[in-house]
């Protein structure tokens, strides 16, 4: 005779705690955690064995065992996480559920997010107690992010497009992103910095003087990491194509270009087109607008800001940019590629899932 295993005690639920499990697998905003723990609890309740449990909702069979046994002990306060030693609990599963749905769905009054304190006062918690909910939740209300949606309708195209040449670049062709870092400053501090000691970060003053700017045209190899760069005082379709002709001239005459840039004027003035037309081996790809992102050039400005720009100081444009060309050559020394590993589908989806956050926001 098969085993069947321990049996189970039978998992009966009152309406109002069906009605309660319901509302949290439902509730837009509710903890991931706990709508899943709701979800093995209703599943179980309709009579699901521990092992058919598991395999529906993708988790296992120790997991589903675990908040069915914490439910019939506890009931719905057992599908929170499980109390520490020390002095019992006295915040109850609603109120910390009262607290997250307030944080994401509500303000404060005469306030654009809130506080600790303005939480805690509505709450009738304690602000350090509205902290521990927060950080357990992963919520920051102080903080916000910026982000700009691309309106270009040839978006999904061009995602496909430049993704294709990151994972599965063409044959005989070097695909190489690039862009301008353009109004880079020579700026020097108007007093010395004092130097960095033990428990003490460097200081420099707030204000500075301008001795002019210049532009860091860059070309980066996607494949290596090495780079091509120029240095121009000036950001105009003469000075891209100054630099495609320098790409021309590094760049093996047996292998195709692949160029990735964005859809700044200058890159699609007639003078540039001029020149593509001459070059047929050079084969331009324009992210989407609103799309930086997408270009990894980006990335390798990043790390020029951080490591040389960011604290600079610089008397003139000359001794600015000798020392960009400087730190390009250092890099190409032990070049560091960007690993791209998203596919166009998996961009595309959490896009998708951005989009519906967005048109979901206030109801």
């Amino acid at each position: 005779m098969a085993r069947t295993g321990r049996p189970k005690a039978e998992l009966l639920l009152s309406d109002e705690e069906r009605e309660q499990l319901l509302r949290w697998t439902r509730h837009r905003k509710s903890s991931q955690a706990l709508a899943q723990r709701s979800r093995i609890v209703l599943e179980c309740a309709d009579g699901g064995s521990n092992t058919v449990v598991a395999d529906r909702l993708g988790v296992t069979r120790h997991t589903v065992g675990k908040w069915r046994a914490r439910f019939l002990e506890h009931r719905l306060d057992g599908l929170a996480d499980e109390d520490r030693p020390g002095r019992p609990a006295t915040v109850t599963a609603g109120q910390v559920e009262d607290v997250v749905v307030a944080t994401l769905e509500s303000t404060p009054e005469y306030a654009t997010h809130w506080s600790r304190s303005k939480m805690a006062e509505k709450s009738g918690l304690s602000a350090s107690t509205i902290g521990r909910i927060w950080k357990a939740f992963g919520l920051k209300p102080h903080l916000e992010d910026g982000f700009k949606l691309s309106n270009d309708p040839f978006f999904v195209d061009k995602v496909y497009d430049i993704i294709g040449l990151y994972l599965n670049p063409p044959e005989s062709a070097v695909v190489l992103s690039v862009d301008e870092k353009s109004q880079v400053q020579a700026l020097s501090r108007s007093q010395p910095a004092f130097p960095m000691m033990p428990g003490m970060p460097e200081k420099r003053t707030h204000d500075y003087f301008r001795h002019g700017t210049t532009s860091l045209f860059a070309a980066m190899n996607v494949a290596d990491g090495t780079v091509i760069a120029s240095t121009h005082r000036r950001h105009r379709a003469t000075e891209f194509r100054k630099f495609l002709t320098k790409i021309d001239r590094e760049v093996p005459e047996d292998l195709d270009v692949h160029v990735v840039c964005d859809n700044y004027g200058t890159h699609k003035h007639p003078t540039v087109k001029t020149w593509l037309a001459n070059h047929p081996r050079f084969h331009m790809h324009f992210t989407p607008t609103y799309s930086s992102w997408i270009n990894q050039v980006e990335r390798l400005f990043a790390e020029v800001t951080r490591d040389l720009l960011q604290r600079s100081d610089h008397r003139s444009v000359q001794a600015l940019e000798k020392d960009l060309r400087d730190w390009v050559k250092a890099w190409n020394e032990n070049p560091k590629p960007f690993i791209w590993t998203k596919t166009a589908d998996q961009i595309l989806e959490s896009l998708g899932r951005l989009l519906n956050r967005i048109n979901g926001a206030g109801h």
